[in-house]
């Protein structure tokens, strides 16, 4: 296979259908979108922007559900396949480090990664304000909340998959307790998952593609590349009927990661369908997870669809880096402190 490779594992039952003929995108949707309904479990009205990963030769996923009440929280999903998904009514129950239980008041937008044996689990929190919550599972039935990994005000905290120069890395993009007129996305460092610094500035709102002015935050968990670790994020303009949240990615080096070699231009998916338009927040695209097989070099791509479905797209990771490559932003950003 010419071109980036993936550095991991393979997948051989990553979910995936084929790109459609005479289609000229690198990331194109599932032909059965959305996965998720509204009122999908008893309690819950939607849910969109969750994480899912392999577990035990199927998947499990972290999803947010917004309640009846109006409030978001997380559930635990399962799937044989990674399409079809059975999400628990149930919240999941938080404990400390002593067994006591420890609540969020609220919690959203969840990225879940593997490190080593541990499952990871990070969302935005209710610490006097919005912030970067932590907790690990083995199971995806008993749950350890960590310390939260920041002040308020914080959000879409994304963990690397692996440490790196001896670190746990995480990127989050600090904010006001609105809707983020700050918008860059930053990096941290962590001996122990407990104390975070060496705080990085990686990429900035803005550029040239008006798609992102406004703000932009990190997606799904890093995909380790030969060509650098491949990011998805999103970005978001204001435009003179609300919000869009468009998709788009960049390339970090692999050893400084705070190091942004490659950063697109152009998106990859905007709001298009009648899934991603219309719904509860119109006009969404929030990439939040994403399912990689070595071997084959795909990419399943899940997001969150007018913050009421939970989405899904395919993409080839050569294919990708060569887009991004290829609209490359026509500066450099990273290293900012």
């Amino acid at each position: 296979m010419g071109g980036a490779r993936i550095i991991g594992e393979s997948l051989s039952n990553i979910p995936w259908q084929d790109k459609p003929e005479g289609y000229e995108g690198v990331v194109w949707r599932y032909d059965k979108n959305p996965l998720t309904k509204w009122n999908p479990t008893r309690s819950t009205a939607r849910v969109f922007n969750s994480a899912i990963v392999p577990f035990k030769g199927g998947f499990a996923g972290v999803f947010r559900a917004d309640h009846k009440d109006g409030k978001a929280r997380l559930h635990v999903g399962w799937s044989d396949d990674g399409i079809s998904w059975d999400i628990e009514d149930e919240v999941i129950t938080w404990r400390d480090s002593e067994g006591r239980i420890y609540q969020p008041n609220y919690a959203y937008d969840p990225r879940v990664v593997k490190i080593e044996d541990t499952y990871y689990i990070t969302w935005c929190t209710d610490f006097y304000g919005p912030s970067v919550g932590v907790g690990v599972t083995k199971d995806f039935k008993e749950f350890i909340r960590l310390e939260n990994a920041f002040l308020p005000f914080n959000r879409n905290g994304v963990l690397f998959p692996r440490m790196i120069n001896g670190k746990y890395v995480m990127l989050s993009r600090p904010s006001d307790a609105g809707h983020t007129p700050f918008g860059d996305i930053f990096l941290s460092e962590s001996p122990d998952m407990i104390h975070w610094g060496k705080h990085r500035r990686v990429m900035g709102r803005g550029g040239t593609g008006w798609w992102q002015g406004l703000k932009i935050g990190a997606g799904p968990v890093p995909i380790e590349t030969t060509e650098g670790w491949l990011l998805f994020y999103h970005g978001v303009v204001l435009t003179c009927n609300g919000y869009v949240y468009s998709c788009g990615a960049a390339i970090l080096d692999l050893n400084n990661p705070s190091k942004v070699l490659y950063r697109c231009r152009d998106y990859l998916l905007t709001p298009e369908k009648e899934y991603e338009t219309v719904g509860f927040v119109p006009n969404v695209v929030f990439p939040c997870a994403a399912l990689t097989d070595a071997e084959s070099g795909r990419i399943a791509l899940y997001y969150g669809s007018a913050d009421t479905y939970v989405s899904l797209a395919f993409a080839r990771v050569e294919e990708v880096v060569d887009y991004v490559k290829e609209n490359a932003e026509p500066f450099h950003e990273g290293e900012g402190r």
